[in-house]
């Protein structure tokens, strides 16, 4: 039994670690039964195999998702609650909308400073669209530091850099939108802690195949990254990863009570917004 144990803790050991692929573990022992073997049989078998493959790579890849999601950004329950109605693929990249809203970023490796546009959509979340707006008007992100941005993943920000403003911010929450659009890449969505608790934390889906789980959890996009805003969002700054507990990045606790203080010193190199203003 030993022997077998040990067997399979290589076979695991030898696995491939690329992407999202896992495997199940290896035993030596071939049943007396599956010794003999019709080409039906191995046929169905190749399927079984490619069935499970598929099917171990996207619980692999929700796996490390799991991993990701912090504090901010939880399993929001949907007891009670009616289930989300999704609009067609292609409403994602539709430009009709609400206002527009241009956000200069800073400190953009191989970039400097650049500009992206964000399509409001009041039709997709329309309590999502006015805080935003009225953040924006109130100049609540300048100066703000995308402090999570974990690739293939989110970018996040809205913690503002003055203790004091965010103190003033930090229990003013929204109730909740139904989710109308699949977060797919480029939508631009409000993080929460849990049910009817929006206040001011944003963040882009970056994923190129979407992060249409999140969709079940109540997260609604409110807006979507227009023209090559994307390609500038994936040049922001992510080399120290996720924070606390998961990791050694930015700690939000710290942001909230420190500020900007905090992260100019031990995270100097993060992306930030100069400036943001409405185009209406």
């Amino acid at each position: 039994m030993q022997y077998f144990r040990f067997i399979t803790v290589l076979a695991l050991a030898a696995a491939p670690s690329q992407g999202f692929y896992t495997t199940q573990p290896v035993s030596r022992r071939i049943p007396v039964q599956s010794r003999r073997t019709t080409r039906t049989q191995l046929y169905q078998q190749s399927k079984d195999n490619n069935r499970n493959n598929n099917t171990n790579e996207r619980r692999g890849f929700l796996s490390k998702v799991r991993n990701w999601v912090g504090s901010t950004i939880l399993v929001a329950s949907s007891a009670g609650k009616a289930l989300p109605v999704f609009a067609a693929d292609d409403d994602a990249t539709a430009t009709a909308g609400g206002n527009i809203i241009e956000m200069t970023i800073d400190n953009i490796p191989d970039v400097g400073t650049a500009t992206i546009k964000i399509q409001m959509k009041p039709e997709w979340a329309p309590r999502g669209v006015a805080r935003f707006e009225e953040l924006v008007t109130a100049g609540f992100y300048k100066d703000c530091r995308f402090f999570r941005v974990l690739p293939d993943f989110i970018s996040q920000f809205g913690i503002n850099g003055d203790p004091t403003v965010m103190s003033k911010w930090r229990s003013a929450s929204i109730p909740d939108d139904p989710v109308k659009v699949s977060n797919s890449r480029g939508t631009v969505v409000f993080a929460t802690a849990g049910p009817n608790t929006r206040t001011t934390q944003i963040f882009v889906n970056t994923r190129p195949q979407g992060n249409d789980f999140l969709d079940k959890q109540g997260f609604a996009p409110f807006g979507v990254v227009l023209d090559d805003g994307m390609q500038l969002i994936d040049k922001l700054y992510a080399g120290y990863g996720e924070g606390p507990p998961g990791g050694k990045g930015p700690n939000q606790g710290l942001i909230q009570s420190k500020g900007n203080v905090y992260l100019k010193e031990k995270f100097p190199s993060l992306s930030y917004i100069s400036s943001t203003t409405i185009q209406k």
